[in-house]
């Protein structure tokens, strides 16, 4: 067979006599299932079996069978849901609804709609392969006729839309790139929040829960709130800072239907110090005397910490944090330094203490995750 779409390869280019050349239309028929006349229930299935014809191309090659569904039977909202080198062809219920299910919500529909019972029109589109198997010889499409199922039980197909469970952010401090983009650190017991230290310049950031170019979060895709949200422009779709410097930036994603709306708050770029080792030593939030300076200039400035007031204790360590705002306690948001790296509890338990003594400092680069004690 493969030989024969080299061939037919071949005679394209030349367009010899002695060889075949491509140029339909080519027919082709699609039989109707032995379900079509009774009620299916997508959920109650694995697979419809589909069989077609070879088209009549008059010689033998491979060929690909790609089935298209739809909703009514002139095939205008048809979408393919699988395809086969063999005319006989078996159609995964799930892909199916998923493809039905997305095709109503085009149509208006929303979840509450479902489940719903209506009429689904198949029809099978045939090309040759090239001899690689990988490439569609598009002059050789064929089409089927269409084929109804008369009555068909859909229920909601797709997954829910949660939060994203993780959020990157590139900006000029790593060329771009998102191989070098910042992780955002979620929220512990807030999977609607994340957060991260951020230097925003004149050129801005983007976001994306994939280390990706592609559907990335920009100025228009985001609300901007916060106590520096006059910062915050819009630099040629980026979100940029019309005065450069560092942000706590703390995204919040609601989810509405099958939507995700981001918000962003933009607030003072400060780390507070927590445990033993401050003046206190009391475990209050936002204790005087105990906000961390930033130390030089750009995105690689460094966070610093007030000198420890007191050595730290072997059950508390030296611990430091962001506050989110009210009814987030402070170790939901909170960090410590091991082996030279800012180490985030996230959504993780109850972290190793890490010792400190009194005049100690804690140091923390949020471009590089860099941070230690001294």
């Amino acid at each position: 067979m493969l030989l024969c779409t080299v061939g037919l390869m071949t005679s394209c280019s030349d367009d010899n006599d002695s060889n075949p050349v491509i140029g339909g239309p080519y027919e082709m028929t699609l039989y109707a299932p032995q379900m079509a006349q009774y009620d299916l229930d997508l959920a109650q299935s694995q697979s419809i079996k589909l069989v077609c014809t070879y088209p009549n191309y008059g010689f033998p090659t491979t060929v690909n069978y790609a089935v298209e569904v739809a909703t009514d039977g002139g095939m205008s909202d048809a979408v393919e849901v699988t395809s086969s080198t063999s005319p006989e062809i078996s159609v995964p219920v799930n892909e199916l609804a998923v493809a039905l299910t997305n095709l109503m919500l085009a149509k208006g529909k929303t979840e509450a709609d479902f489940p719903m019972e209506m009429p689904i029109y198949f029809r099978v589109v045939a090309h040759m392969l090239s001899s690689d198997m990988l490439t569609l010889i598009e002059p050789s499409r064929a089409e089927s006729n269409v084929v109804k199922l008369n009555n068909v039980k859909l229920e909601f197909s797709l997954p829910p839309v949660l939060p994203p469970t993780e959020m990157y952010i590139i900006g000029d401090w790593c060329e771009n790139n998102w191989s070098n983009a910042l992780k955002m650190v979620p929220v512990y017991d807030n999977p609607d929040k994340m957060w991260h230290m951020v230097y925003i310049d004149a050129n801005g950031i983007k976001l994306n829960e994939f280390q990706t170019d592609d559907n990335a979060i920009g100025f228009d895709d985001v609300t901007v709130t916060g106590d520096l949200a006059e910062d915050i422009v819009n630099k040629d779709g980026r979100i940029a800072s019309a005065n450069p410097g560092w942000y706590l930036v703390l995204l919040k994603t609601t989810v509405v239907g099958r939507d995700r709306n981001y918000e962003i708050e933009f607030r003072k770029p400060e780390v507070w110090l927590m445990g033993t080792v401050t003046p206190a030593g009391a475990w209050a939030e936002l204790e005087d005397g105990c906000m961390f300076t930033i130390e030089g200039e750009g995105a690689n400035a460094m966070f610093v910490s007030p000198a420890f007031a007191n050595d730290a204790a072997a059950d508390s360590g030296v611990r430091a944090y962001v506050k989110l705002g009210d009814g987030i306690d402070w170790w939901k948001s909170e960090f410590r330094v091991i082996d030279n790296a800012i180490d985030y509890r996230g959504t993780g338990g109850d972290q190793e203490r890490i010792m400190g003594t009194a005049g100690q400092k804690m140091y923390l680069n949020f471009t590089k995750e860099e941070g230690y004690i001294r």
